[in-house]
């Protein structure tokens, strides 16, 4: 894929003298498939109704064994497509809950109204789930335009029910977070501001509350990538990222303390990478390959024009801003 960037991103970490090297793992992060109820314009993973590329048991069990086996683990962030429509999802969540893992949910808030998903947000309060909700406004009209006509009311719907199980009331310790990814090629404002007005406007409108909102930046790959290619903005928007180049947000990208695991078990360093089938820079290529997570530890990150994303302006995350 050419990104047509005027500077690559290995020049900007020379120039500001950053090394991304790795970290103690601490998150596991596992795309569980690729199947969803939505199929979203900006969709850096290509997920829709009509995907069916998903884990099987024999792989969520060897995840299990390796996470047995790694001390610094803490998390295990699941994602989709869809997360919740993989057949073994309840199973994996039990599982790693029992081993004393926090658990992330990336949800859509839709899903819950699919069919045999009856009892799903039950279950993830039962389990202390954290969801990261997929909200990119408060305002129906762009909801509803990045992701599909009634969108928002559902997600609306499903606020309200978290909400109602105890999701982001005092004492529970049910955490729910929303996630915003801007609604063309430019960069999310200040997460701090939006958060603020977010949580005025949900609270006033439909009287739902949250945690912490996560600004995401759209990166240049995928379903992204050619909606800017057919705009004629994939040479501006690069333009934006290294212009915008932070390298102290370099410094905390998400890839040093996580590796990214595929559906069918490869290894990457990022959700991205893994979309870009970049895969790591060894010969362990999936987790059928390596003796522990530990292993992974002295291995290179592998790095590519795409990363600035990740560290354009205040930065981004699955955890959101950097700085």
């Amino acid at each position: 894929m050419n990104l047509s960037a005027t500077k690559t991103f290995e020049d900007s970490l020379r120039d500001h003298q950053v090394v991304i090297d790795r970290k103690p793992m601490e998150i596991l992060q596992i795309n569980v498939g690729k199947r969803c109820n939505q199929a979203c314009n900006h969709c850096h993973v290509e997920a829709g109704p009509k995907r069916t590329e998903a884990m099987d048991r024999k792989a969520f069990d060897r995840l299990l064994e390796l996470a047995d086996g790694c001390d610094t683990l803490h998390t295990v962030d699941i994602t989709g497509g869809a997360p919740e429509l993989n057949p073994h999802f309840r199973y994996f969540v039990g599982q790693a809950r029992r081993r004393g893992l926090k658990v992330i949910d990336r949800c859509n808030l839709t899903i819950f109204f699919e069919p045999g998903q009856e009892g799903l947000p039950e279950f993830l309060r039962d389990n202390q789930v954290e969801v990261i909700a997929s909200m990119p406004c408060y305002s129906k009209d762009n909801v509803d335009k990045q992701r599909g006509r009634g969108v928002f009311d559902k997600s609306i719907r499903g606020l309200q029910l978290l909400n109602g199980l105890g999701y982001a009331k005092e004492d529970t310790g049910l955490v729910l977070s929303l996630v915003y990814n801007p609604g063309g090629a430019f960069l999310p404002p200040g997460q701090e501001k939006l958060r603020d007005d977010y949580k005025r406007e949900l609270d006033e409108l439909f009287g739902i509350q949250f945690n912490e909102l996560y600004t995401i930046t759209n990166m240049p790959i995928k379903r992204f990538y050619h909606y800017l290619q057919k705009n004629g903005e994939l040479e501006t928007y690069m333009d934006l990222l290294i212009n915008n180049f932070n390298p102290h947000a370099a410094e905390g990208v998400m890839c040093r303390n996580m590796v990214s695991v595929g559906w069918d078990g490869g290894l990457f360093d990022c959700d991205f990478n893994q979309m870009l089938d970049i895969g790591q820079a060894w010969k362990a290529r999936s987790i059928w390959d390596i003796p522990s997570l530990d292993s992974l530890e002295t291995q290179a990150i592998a790095l590519d024009d795409h990363c600035y994303g990740c560290t354009a302006g205040a930065g981004s995350s699955c955890g959101g801003s950097l700085v």
